[in-house]
């Protein structure tokens, strides 16, 4: 049985990417006050820095995973209708040091990457711009390259179905624990879910995936913390956070986003402290926002309660009484100020263009 977390209503509706361009441009000021709150420290500490994807031919990346194996490298891919390549991009330069060509494949609606617990990463073709147009979609499966360089490989392939039809669906997540894969639907109506692969998967006939909890949010993708006690679902305006307990999920609460052209992106550090979100565009960004209290995956926790037992280290900077970060929590306030007024103007922008588009006679349907 699914079960279902009312949360805050988001703009789940056609625009929405449109809407995100047009709020980051008029209010990038006020989004400004909140949203670097974390990113700023992370800078500050020396841990994680904001960077650009500087591939001119990375103009849609749609999906988002930190190496474990090469420190400061992250895995990145285009959408739709581009090269079977995945781009292995240096954080500090914000090249490509690697481009991975997958022979075999076509890309038809790529939208996701997670690294398994086996060290393989998982690509997910699972795009549906008809939102239930494909009887199927697919997972490319291939092993994260040992060495920095362009290569070829040829993945394993699993063909997907979901047990309720074909859908929409942005985010493919990896529980680093049992290895299950988990994919994300996209709704704009809200009616959207989260669904566990069969108890394994083969290349023979059609792997469905069935129907775990419902979500609210729409969803451009998701991750796992690198220990597993955590799971993000992330949207254009906003993400959530659960706690991750035996393949299922207890919700912690909403997690602030960066305000992006198009948020389509995310993945945990491999330290497990931070998220670095990620949008489409040429040259796009890739932000850190560094978690707060009991966001943090449960090894973090760990980590930072051993630290203050031996001595050798204090709270976190800006953690209040009760593992709370008093400037997290402000930033989080004016965060989700900036995002309803964001939503707000956005669609008075947007009202007003489809006023324009009916007096004209018409407008051009958006995919």
């Amino acid at each position: 049985m699914a079960v279902t977390w009312n949360r805050w209503r988001r703009a789940t509706r056609r625009g929405a990417p449109a809407v995100a361009v047009a709020a980051s441009l008029v209010l990038g000021g006020a989004v400004a006050v909140g949203a670097p709150a974390t990113t700023a420290r992370a800078q500050e500490s020396g841990a994680y820095e904001e960077f650009v994807l500087e591939d001119p031919r990375i103009l849609e990346s749609s999906g988002l995973q930190a190496s474990h194996r090469h420190p400061g490298v992250y895995w990145t891919h285009n959408d739709s209708d581009y090269p079977p390549e995945i781009y292995g991009v240096d954080s500090v330069t914000g090249r490509t040091v690697a481009t991975v060509t997958l022979q075999g494949v076509e890309f038809r609606d790529v939208e996701a990457i997670h690294l398994g617990p086996d060290g393989d990463l998982y690509v997910g073709d699972i795009g549906d711009n008809l939102d239930g147009g494909w009887p199927h979609v697919w997972i490319y499966r291939f092993a994260e390259p040992a060495e920095l360089a362009d290569t070829t490989l040829t993945p394993t392939v699993y063909t997907v179905q979901y047990d309720d039809g074909p859908r929409d669906a942005e985010a493919l997540m990896v529980d680093p624990v049992t290895g299950l894969v988990h994919l994300a639907s996209k709704k704009r109506d809200g009616s959207g879910a989260v669904y566990r692969q069969p108890d394994a998967l083969t290349t023979e006939g059609v792997n469905t995936f069935t129907r775990l909890f419902d979500t609210d949010l729409w969803v451009t993708d998701g991750a796992f913390s690198p220990d597993g006690s955590r799971l993000l679902l992330r949207g254009y305006f906003g993400a959530e956070l659960f706690r991750w307990s035996d393949g299922a999920p207890d919700p912690i609460g909403l997690v602030r986003v960066p305000l992006q052209p198009q948020g389509e992106s995310v993945t945990f550090t491999p330290d497990g402290t931070t998220l670095m979100f990620g949008s489409e565009g040429e040259r796009s960004r890739v932000t850190p926002v560094e978690l707060e209290g009991d966001q943090r995956p449960d090894d973090v926790i760990a980590r930072q309660e051993a630290a203050d037992e031996d001595g050798s280290g204090g709270p976190a900077a800006g953690d209040a009484p009760g593992g709370v970060a008093e400037d997290g929590i402000l930033a989080g306030l004016l965060g989700r100020t900036a995002l309803y007024a964001a939503i707000a103007l956005a669609g008075v922008v947007l009202l007003g263009a489809l006023l324009r588009a009916r007096t004209a006679g018409g407008g051009r349907r958006r995919r």
